[in-house]
């Protein structure tokens, strides 16, 4: 039983961790929050189940959305803050700005596709939507394993483009000091929207995968997820990619353990009563903000 929830806590930690890392990326880089990203998680989801409904395979479908959200990111950097970084405008401002275009993209999907609740068209899964694979103790479906399986080859390509590409470098040294790194010749925009590209895709995704994962689709699905986004940022420590997955793979773990061993009622107050207890021990949180500039 304990393996089982372990297990189930890892798929749902693994989503949690796409949306967070978008968080810690753009922190890390503009020392901001963009609390724009919730709504882009939700306006995702929302496009794949689009694409789908116009007949495109699941695949083609969620690669295409996927697209969309980092395009949106890139809006999102050039509306919302890049005129308030050429005026200096500070961290607050940025963030009431983020606030706006995430109404405004609540709007617009509520225009279009209504208040309700919204399903993948039957079918759509596939094989990965019937039966149950077992192994040993454990029993999981195919879509779970789908979900881990993407969720862990984005993380992967993001360690490596961090670690070992040129954009990562570019990225890490205007994390570090902007101010430095345009006097190396850095171009400071492309680096930003790009990582507003990155940041945003990888939320996009996990919209996607949550919808999968529970079938739902709803405008109220990015509410739900921001404040424990934030939570595993700070967990995790402000800037630190790694502290960010492993934040995601603790919260996921306390949420199905709670849900299992307690009660459904009580999920989200043992989940933060969790975090609030290691952050009381550790405020910087696990690995604190200096971990994104070497990662």
């Amino acid at each position: 039983m304990l393996a089982q929830q372990l297990a189930n806590g890892l798929f749902l930690g693994a989503v949690y961790a796409l949306f967070a890392i978008g968080y810690t990326l753009v922190f890390g880089v503009l020392d901001i929050l963009n609390l724009a990203h919730a709504a882009i998680f939700m306006a995702t989801a929302f496009a794949a189940i689009a694409l789908v409904g116009a007949g495109l395979p699941l695949a083609l479908a969620i690669a295409i959305a996927v697209v969309f959200a980092g395009l949106l990111g890139i809006a999102l950097d050039r509306v919302a803050f890049a005129p308030l970084r050429a005026r200096n405008a500070g961290t607050l401002v940025p963030l009431i700005s983020s606030i706006g275009v995430a109404i405004a993209i609540g709007g617009v999907a509520r225009g279009l596709f209504g208040p309700g609740e919204h399903r993948f068209p039957s079918g759509t899964l596939g094989p990965l939507g019937e039966g149950r694979i077992h192994l040993g103790a454990l029993a999981f479906s195919g879509l779970d394993i789908v979900i881990l399986g993407v969720a862990l080859a984005l993380m992967g390509t993001l360690a490596y483009v961090m670690r070992a590409t040129s954009l990562g470098r570019a990225i890490r040294a205007v994390a570090e000091d902007r101010v430095a790194a345009a006097l190396l010749g850095l171009d400071l925009e492309r680096t930003i929207a790009l990582t507003f590209f990155i940041a945003s895709a990888l939320g996009g995704a996990a919209g996607i995968l949550i919808g999968l994962q529970y079938d739902s689709v709803s405008l109220e699905m990015g509410s739900r997820i921001e404040l424990k986004g934030l939570a595993i940022v700070i967990l995790g420590g402000m800037g630190s990619i790694t502290g960010a997955v492993i934040g995601a793979f603790i919260l996921g773990a306390v949420e199905v353990l709670s849900v299992a061993y307690i009660t459904s009622s009580y999920r989200d107050a043992v989940a933060f009563g969790v975090m609030f207890a290691i952050l009381v021990l550790r405020p910087s949180g696990l690995l604190g903000k200096r971990a994104l500039r070497t990662a």
